[in-house]
């Protein structure tokens, strides 16, 4: 991915940038987080539990700045992220932060994730 690319990507608003974050997972079977001895958190306006997810590995080391200094990306299996992560996620009471940038984030219901995840894996 080239710079130009990412820099679109970014410019994004959330609606948008979740669109392409949920057509790059499934085309490439790949989430990706930020790790640092744990996984990067951060937290929403109420004070709740948010983890970043990104579509791309350029697009999470991109990110790795302010509270997530030190932290790598982290390859996730889509599958296992589907089966474990999201299960365990919505479980725990955890929402998805999906693709934050600097200026903001899409936050999602982990139903209606996991829903828009299983309608773009039925294209494939």
């Amino acid at each position: 991915m080239n710079k130009k690319e990412l820099e679109a990507v970014i410019k994004q608003p959330p609606n948008i940038r979740y669109e392409y974050f949920i057509k790059k997972v499934v085309d490439s079977e790949e989430v990706w987080g930020l790790y640092n001895d744990g996984w990067a958190t951060a937290q929403d306006e109420e004070g709740k539990m948010l983890i970043p997810f990104y579509p791309k590995k350029e697009f999470a080391e991109f990110f790795v700045k302010n509270e997530w200094i030190g932290c790598k990306a982290k390859l996730i299996d889509l599958n296992y992220f589907i089966d474990k992560w999201l299960t365990g996620m919505k479980k725990d009471g955890i929402k998805p932060s999906i693709f934050p940038t600097d200026d903001d984030t899409a936050v999602v219901n982990i139903d209606v994730f996991l829903n828009d995840l299983k309608a773009e894996l039925e294209n494939y």
